[in-house]
């Protein structure tokens, strides 16, 4: 017997609890039951088929179901499912450090953690007890406003958006944020915003600079406060600023790593190179939960010393650098250098610039935000969620999006085709005269 997408749901309803989903509307917004995937499409359990156009939560790299990917897992289910990587190691742990280090100069170890949150947790550690053992007490850290690093009671400390974060403020870190680059008046540049950005930062720092133990930013893109672009000049003068004052920079690329933006990392519009680069999402191309820090030897050698010291860093995971995770990873990486699939991410960012330029221009849109896949077109309020029905149309329409508030967010796999790029933007473009042009 089929169960049907309704019957899947009413169960769904009565044991299950989602993440950022609001159960009182779930059985009336009717979401998809999702039974398998190929490539760039996902499939519900009534064969309804969809174009994945927000990478599954902006992890899918390649599409779903990679040949070399699946081998990979499956070739290491052979020999080993898991190992604690507390006093031991593996070579898929080992091999996936060497890759990693060769797509980032500058950086010396790698420190695996098991998604975005877990590991900007960690860096935030690392930045405090690098700095007190330095003998420097630095108990403050530096975030933007509109910044968002997870959801762990470490990373919301350092997240800046109201709606997800400010509940919280009570039981959080003691932090200091400042104006975000991507916060722009209607008159001004992104040159001029960034100026006048890295000029508050400055001085924020001169008042508080010799208690801050590291400024944290997301690199070119701020993700969740939906698609903020700003520009390169800023994440130069964070790396000034940082320098000046003894603090250190954490770029958390969680989200715009590993191609995203039509290069390896974001890091690299600005030729900079962190202290702490955190990254997630796209490292095992969406197939398993991984995520890691890579540091600076600067950063390593204030954690070393005889056992007796105490410096070692007292942090990790039951599942830390679970072999099957790395397989994915280090197959992942490996094809994207093989099919240059950073040089398809830039020329496929191109594309969609291209077909964005009507969109801009419809009346019912505000603004159009892109760097390379990473999408926010900003739409006019029809109500109280008129990003989530544009993307309900645009669903309908057999692509699927999602909406940041009242942001529609685009941001599909990093070799998509021409012609699903085609249909993405053809129905972007429809859900938003059906629902914009009334």
């Amino acid at each position: 017997m089929t169960i049907t997408s309704e019957l899947w749901r009413e169960r769904d309803a009565a044991a299950v609890w989602h993440p950022f989903t609001q159960h009182a509307a779930w059985i009336e917004d009717k979401p998809a039951v999702i039974e398998r995937a190929e490539g760039p499409w996902l499939f519900d359990v009534d064969g309804v088929r969809y174009l994945d156009g927000i990478s599954s939560l902006w992890t899918t790299t390649v599409g779903h179901r990679t040949p070399e990917i699946d081998a990979a897992i499956t070739a290491q289910l052979g020999k080993l499912d898991h190992s604690t990587f507390l006093g031991a190691t593996h070579q898929p742990g080992i091999e996936l450090a060497e890759e990693l280090l060769t797509t980032a100069p500058g950086m010396s170890k790698v420190f695996y953690a098991g998604d975005g949150s877990s590991a900007v947790e960690a860096a935030l550690k690392m930045a405090y007890q690098s700095a007190l053992q330095r003998g420097q007490t630095r108990p403050l850290f530096v975030h933007l406003t509109e910044a968002y690093h997870g959801d762990t009671l470490g990373s919301v400390s350092v997240g800046g958006i109201e709606l997800f974060h400010d509940k919280y403020r009570p039981i959080l870190l003691d932090t200091l944020s400042t104006g975000s680059p991507g916060m722009r008046r209607p008159d001004q540049s992104p040159a001029e915003r960034a100026l006048e950005a890295g000029a508050e930062l400055e001085k924020l720092m001169a008042e508080h600079g010799e208690r801050v133990c590291a400024i944290i930013v997301e690199p070119m893109v701020q993700g969740a406060a939906g698609i903020l672009t700003y520009d390169a000049a800023y994440l130069r003068t964070a790396r000034r600023v940082a320098d000046a004052y003894g603090a250190l920079l954490i770029c958390d690329e969680v989200a715009t790593g590993v191609g995203r933006t039509g290069k390896m990392w974001a890091i690299e519009h600005a030729g900079i190179t962190p202290d702490l680069l955190v990254c997630g999402k796209g490292l095992t191309a969406g197939y398993l939960p991984l995520s890691a820090v890579l540091a600076t030897e600067e950063v390593y050698e204030a954690f070393l010393g005889a056992p007796a010291q105490v410096r070692t860093f007292f942090h990790g995971h039951t599942f830390t650098a679970n072999p099957l995770c790395c397989a994915a990873a280090i197959a992942n990486l490996r094809m994207m250098k093989e099919r240059a699939v950073v040089d398809q991410a830039a020329e496929l960012g191109e594309r969609l610039a291209a077909g964005l330029i009507s969109v801009a221009k419809h009346p019912g849109v505000k603004e159009v935000r892109q760097l390379g896949t990473m999408i926010g077109v900003q739409v006019e309020p029809r109500g109280d969620r008129t990003g989530f029905e544009v993307c309900r149309a645009a669903m309908n329409k057999g692509v699927w999006l999602r909406p940041l508030g009242d942001v529609v967010v685009v941001m599909p796999p990093l070799t998509l085709a021409p012609p699903e790029t085609d249909l993405l933007l053809g129905a972007l473009e429809t859900a938003l005269d059906e629902v914009l042009s009334v």
